[in-house]
Formats: structure tokens, C-alpha cells, sequence
């Protein structure tokens, strides 16, 4: 699933007119940047969310065809929330663990190191496995601690969440379709029972949040 129902106020005026995943880096919109990633590491079934502006985005991608995807759209009113959207989506993801990923960001992550991680996630011990990164100059204090594989909501040193992990849909259990819920609450309870694993991934990750890094993103696709 691709997440791609955000507002985008801090590139305002820019996704007054052009929702955020629809912002180009390098001349491709980066929501186009990660179909093709996912394409290209065997992830070929895709959801997206959306909420602001939404036709634009389904009238960009279509129905995956031209990246060699299948794409469903999971449509709202009002963007949800992170886990709100996911929760809305699950109909679309099936019964199993499925990997979610952000619209707005640009990375060279490898998804296809994630396709084996799927078969830890049993719905009970493990609902969870996130990629964290490095903290950025604009979040200094990191969102979890990471020992060995176990993430927790405490502890240092602390590192940021990518944006990208996997999910069982038990996770998911307490939301209510058409809820605005956010993901954070549900991950940090997950944690309390042991029940999140993750990894640290060094390389390029930039969360487009403002026009700053919209235009580092333009430069690392730009210069490959």
C-alpha cells in the first residue's frame, strides 16, 4: 500500500492545485518514483490511498498497466490518517501481512529485502517490522530505539521511522473503518508486548515535507 492521502500544508501553494505524491523529483512525480521501485523489487499488486485532489493521482497512474502493476484505489472523504487509511483500505490488502510505504518519500531503499520479513508477521507475536533511518537535520529526536531487531518506544539511541514497514492486519483490529486513527499509538502499544521488529537502513531517504527537500529530492534524482 502506498499512502497518499496527505495534505501537504507545508508545500502549500504548490499542493493547493497538485496533490504532494504528484510533486515531480528528477521530472517524475514521486509517487511514480515508488510504483516503479516496488515494480522493480517484485511488489506488483498495489493499493493507494487518497483523499485531497485524488482523481489527479488516479488519472496519473491509472490502473498500473504502464508500470507493470496492478493499482486499487482506496478512496476518502477526508484524509484519514495513516492508520485511519490503512484500516479503511484492509478490504483491498486481503487477510495477510502487507508492506506500506509513503507517497512523499525518495529513497533508495530495496523493498525486496522486506518480501521475507513477511512470513515473521503471525498476527500475535509479531505485528509489526519497520525500516528506521538515521535522524534528520529537521527531527533531532528520533521516534524509537532499535536493540537488535526489537523497536521500542523508549530507550537510545534513538533513530526516525521511514515511513516504510510491514503490517499484520491484527494490528488494525481497534480501528473502525472510516476512522481517523493514527499509527504511532498502535505501533507503540504493539510494543509494549515485544511485538515489533525493525532494521536501519543508511542510505538515501528524503522525506518531502517542505520545499527544501522537494528540491533535494529533485537533486539526488537528477544526479542518480
Amino acid at each position: 500500500m502506498i499512502l497518499a492521502a496527505g495534505r501537504g500544508e507545508r508545500l502549500r501553494p504548490l499542493t493547493d492545485t497538485v496533490p504532494k505524491p504528484l510533486l515531480e523529483a528528477g521530472g517524475t512525480t514521486l509517487i511514480a518514483w515508488q510504483v516503479a521501485r516496488l515494480v522493480a523489487a517484485g511488489w506488483r499488486d498495489l493499493v493507494v490511498n487518497h483523499a485531497h485532489l485524488g482523481a489527479l493521482i488516479e488519472r496519473s497512474l491509472g490502473d498500473g498497466a504502464c508500470f507493470g502493476a496492478t493499482i486499487r484505489y482506496s478512496r476518502e472523504a477526508e484524509a484519514l490518517e495513516s492508520a485511519g487509511g490503512i484500516a479503511q483500505a484492509l478490504p483491498l490488502l486481503g487477510t495477510g501481512p502487507f508492506l506500506v510505504t509513503n507517497a512523499d518519500v525518495y529513497t533508495a531503499f530495496d523493498y525486496a529485502a522486506l518480501a521475507p520479513r513477511l512470513a515473521t508477521l503471525d498476527g500475535e507475536r509479531r505485528l509489526a517490522h519497520l525500516v528506521l533511518v538515521p535522524n534528520p537535520a529537521h527531527h533531532r529526536e528520533g521516534d524509537f530505539a532499535l536493540t537488535g531487531e526489537c523497536v521500542s518506544a523508549a530507550g537510545a539511541p534513538r533513530l526516525t521511522f521511514s515511513g516504510i514497514g510491514l503490517y499484520h492486519p491484527r494490528l488494525f483490529a481497534g480501528v473502525a473503518p472510516g476512522a481517523k486513527a493514527r499509527l504511532a499509538p498502535l505501533l507503540v502499544e504493539a510494543m509494549t508486548r515485544g511485538a515489533v521488529t525493525g532494521e536501519r537502513f543508511d542510505g538515501l531517504w528524503i522525506d518531502v515535507g517542505t520545499a527544501e527537500r522537494l528540491a533535494a529530492a529533485d537533486r539526488a534524482a537528477r544526479h542518480g
